[in-house]
Formats: structure tokens, C-alpha cells, sequence
């Protein structure tokens, strides 16, 4: 009894680390548990509450039962079963796949940190970099629409900042849940935007077993209520002008609609504009023949770069932020009552009907869109310039042309946001932007375009060339 014991360092340190966990497991992960729980019911009581939002259950079910349950789908083992059979693949191995890509795109809403550290951080990071502005709300169309309605934002895309403007804008009304591209799948943003509500598609993959889980989800998400976001451009601008609708979501929502269910399926068109997008020149940099190979130190150091020269701005009181970010909020669109007008059924079209009747549904919403993007001071006076890019003018025929082009642009129904409802400081706030970027340059009181920065011009007016057509 009282001989001694001797292990190896090994196996003690072993016996120690099991310990450790066993305690961890035992004790303190319940705890902290029940505590993040009970923030989470706190938040869900408090926006129930003093904002009425109302989140479905869908969206509060847990992540493990939304992935079992898209394993279990019927469609789902249907497609697995086919392409087990086609492929000579096993059906484990197949189902192994379909876990896969379910634990790929389905999201784990946690309701405090979206109402509690995205919503500040939105908040906070959208105020920091632009004067933000909700312009036109239809107000009276947005209160009629059902409770019990299926809610789809559908926006033009012009900035990853997209996703964070609008979150913060629409957060005392709704916790959207947004589509987003693979380039967000890195650490540690892939968790924060689970946790936002967010799920991940794969652009373009002609993975058919992938697309018939994210298929399923999709329509699982509208079936239950969940208030969606999208963008049906499919991605961003380049060249600063709308793009066609891509209809791969859009298909899955509506293939599926009944129209004499219990939810009606809204889409409320939203538009987006920027006085200045962060990433314009990468991205017309797409528009090169031969796009510049771009690698990580050099995206490092240009950021770096970047950020130092705005904390010097700062300091020295010279920084200014990037113009006005705006967001327009259009009438919805009632699938119940287009349905009902067009007299027919999206669940008993075939294929190639059903996607044609999807495709109009397509282009009326990117109609809408375009009619309801904000008009700004930036592409006011860049459309100006770019009428003839050989000329000079002073700062009072600019003014002129400005105001000129703001009653065309109001008289076609666009919704023209002007500063301080003064349009002589628009006018200043315009051109001040487009001269601290040297895309204007000014000699002796006249302006004119800076020909090495045209394409860039360009890319701002086209935000609202439609609108001046």
C-alpha cells in the first residue's frame, strides 16, 4: 500500500490532460452554456418586444437538427440514390458528400450576436467610412405586407459593403439572411457570418448533388418564414452598370411557391449607391484583357499602406469620409397576387416554361431595383463631365448642368437624395470628392476630367445611367 508507483511522463501527462477535460465537460462547458443561452433568450425577449420583430422558428432552430434534417430530405436521398447509381460511387461515400455540403451552407443564427455585435459593428463601421442615409421608403406598402409573409430583399450589388448597410439600416425591422459568395469562407469570418444568419453558395457549380441540398435548404428557409436577402445580379458590378438577373435562387423560391399556403412570398426591391465603392478600381481591373495577378503581400502592403495614410488624415484633421452610402426601399412585390394576375402555377409549368415565367419575374424585379437606386452627388456631376470629357467648366455651369440633370432624373420617377435639401452644397460635396481624387483636376477655376481616371468617371456615372436614358 504504501510502495511507489512510477509511470511514465507520458502516460501523467495523458492522465492529466483526460482529467482536465473531464472536468471542463463536466462543470465548467455546461455553464457557460446555460449562461450564452440565457443572453440569447434575453435578446430574442428584448427585439420581441421593443422592436416587434418576430424570428421564425426556422431561423432559431439549432444548426445539427437543420443539417439532419436536409439529410433526410426526400429529394435529397432521391439525388443521392441517382447519383450513387450513375456514378458507381458508394453510397456512403455519397452521403458522406451530402453532409458535406450540408454543414457547408447551413448557417448558425445566433440571435446576440446578430442583434448585439453585428449590429455595432455595422453600425460603427458603416458610419466611420460614409454618411449614411435611408432615403425613399415606401412606408405604406411595407405595413400592409403580411406578418405571416415570406420577406425577400432583392438589391443591386455594387459593394461587399452592400451586406453591412443594409444589415444596420433594416435591423430594427428584421434579421435577414443573406446568400453570400465563397470569398467570405476564411477564418474567422466564416463563423462570425454563420452566426449572422448567413449562408454560403458556391458560384456556378454544376455539382448537381450540391445544388439539390442548397435547393432544399432554400426552399426549407422560405417555407419557414425565414426574411431573406439577395442579390439577383449574382455578384458584383464592374463596370458600375445593372447586370442581368442570374436565377438560381430565385428559381428555388419560386418552384415552390403555393400560392394558397399559409405564407405569401414578398420581394421588396432595394437599391444601393455609394458616392465612393471601396473596391472600384479592383474591380475594373476585371475589365482588362489581362487582369494583374494579385497575391497577398501585395494586397498587405497596399492595405497597410491605405490605413496608415488615413490615420495620418486623422490626426491632421484632413480626413474625410467617402461621400454618402444610401439605401432605397421599394414597393413589394406580392408572388401570391402575380401569380393570381398571370393565372398559373410555378409548381405545374415544366422546366423550360417555368424558367421562362422565372425569368420575367427576374427582369421586373431588376426593373424595380433601377427605378429606386439613389441618385447621389458623385454620379450627379460624373455624368455631367462625361457628356463631354474634353471640356472645361466652371463651377457655376457645373451647377447648372447638375440641376439640369436632376430634373430629368425626377421627372422619370428616380429618387434624387440631395444633402442638407441644399443643392449647392451637393454640388460642392460632389465635386470636393471627385478632387480630393484626383479624378477632377481644377487650373484657374475650370474643371476638368483627368484623362488617366475616365474609366473610373465612367463607373459612377453608370450607377444611374439607366435612369437618364
Amino acid at each position: 500500500m504504501s510502495q511507489t508507483v512510477t509511470v511514465p511522463l507520458w502516460a501523467l501527462v495523458l492522465l492529466c490532460v483526460l482529467a482536465l477535460v473531464a472536468t471542463l465537460n463536466s462543470l465548467l462547458i455546461p455553464s457557460v452554456r446555460w449562461y450564452f443561452r440565457r443572453k440569447v433568450r434575453k435578446v430574442i425577449d428584448e427585439i420581441s418586444v421593443r422592436l416587434k420583430i418576430d424570428l421564425p422558428q426556422f431561423k432559431l432552430t439549432r444548426r445539427r437538427a437543420l443539417i439532419d434534417r436536409l439529410m433526410s430530405d426526400p429529394r435529397v436521398l432521391a439525388a443521392a440514390e441517382a447519383h450513387a447509381a450513375t456514378s458507381g460511387e458508394p453510397r456512403a461515400a455519397v452521403m458522406k458528400r451530402v453532409a458535406g455540403c450540408a454543414r457547408e451552407i447551413v448557417p448558425a443564427f445566433n440571435a446576440y450576436v446578430y442583434f448585439r455585435l453585428g449590429y455595432w459593428l455595422s453600425k460603427t463601421f458603416a458610419r466611420m467610412v460614409y454618411r449614411v442615409r435611408l432615403g425613399y421608403t415606401d412606408e405604406r406598402s411595407l405595413a400592409a405586407i403580411n406578418p405571416k409573409s415570406t420577406v425577400v430583399f432583392v438589391m443591386n450589388h455594387r459593394s461587399n459593403m452592400d451586406y453591412i448597410l443594409v444589415s444596420f439600416l433594416a435591423a430594427e425591422r428584421v434579421a435577414l439572411s443573406y446568400a453570400v459568395g465563397e470569398w467570405a469562407r476564411i477564418w474567422p469570418l466564416q463563423g462570425l457570418i454563420r452566426a449572422m444568419g448567413a449562408y454560403f453558395v458556391r458560384r456556378n457549380s454544376g455539382d448537381p448533388l450540391y445544388r439539390m441540398v442548397l435547393q432544399r435548404y432554400v426552399q426549407m428557409a422560405t417555407e419557414g418564414g425565414v426574411p431573406q436577402a439577395m442579390y439577383p445580379e449574382g455578384g458584383l458590378t464592374v463596370d458600375g452598370l445593372l447586370r442581368e438577373p442570374k436565377l438560381g435562387l430565385l428559381d428555388y423560391m419560386l418552384k415552390g411557391f403555393n400560392p394558397e399556403g399559409e405564407r405569401d412570398l414578398v420581394f421588396i426591391p432595394v437599391g444601393i449607391n455609394y458616392d465612393r465603392v471601396i473596391e472600384d478600381r479592383t474591380l475594373l481591373r476585371k475589365l482588362d484583357a489581362k487582369p494583374p495577378r494579385g497575391s497577398l503581400a501585395r494586397t498587405l502592403r497596399i492595405t497597410g499602406t491605405y490605413l496608415a495614410r488615413q490615420f495620418v488624415f486623422t490626426l491632421l484633421g484632413k480626413r474625410y469620409r467617402y461621400g454618402y452610402a444610401c439605401v432605397n426601399f421599394g414597393q413589394p412585390v406580392s408572388m401570391r397576387e402575380h401569380v393570381r394576375s398571370q393565372a398559373m402555377d410555378f409548381r405545374a409549368l415544366d422546366d423550360a416554361a417555368r424558367r421562362a415565367a422565372v425569368a420575367e419575374v427576374g427582369k421586373s424585379l431588376m426593373r424595380n431595383i433601377g427605378q429606386i437606386v439613389p441618385v447621389l452627388p458623385v454620379p450627379l456631376v460624373a455624368t455631367v463631365f462625361l457628356r463631354d470629357p474634353t471640356r472645361a467648366l466652371t463651377e457655376l455651369e457645373l451647377k447648372s448642368a447638375v440641376v439640369a440633370l436632376i430634373a430629368v432624373v425626377e421627372a422619370r420617377g428616380a429618387h434624387v437624395y440631395v444633402p442638407r435639401t441644399d443643392r449647392d452644397y451637393a454640388l460642392t460635396v460632389g465635386l470636393r470628392m471627385l478632387t480630393l481624387r484626383h479624378l477632377v483636376v481644377e487650373c484657374d477655376g475650370l474643371y476638368r476630367i483627368n484623362p488617366a481616371e475616365t474609366r473610373v468617371l465612367a463607373y459612377y456615372a453608370n450607377s444611374i445611367a439607366h435612369l437618364c436614358r
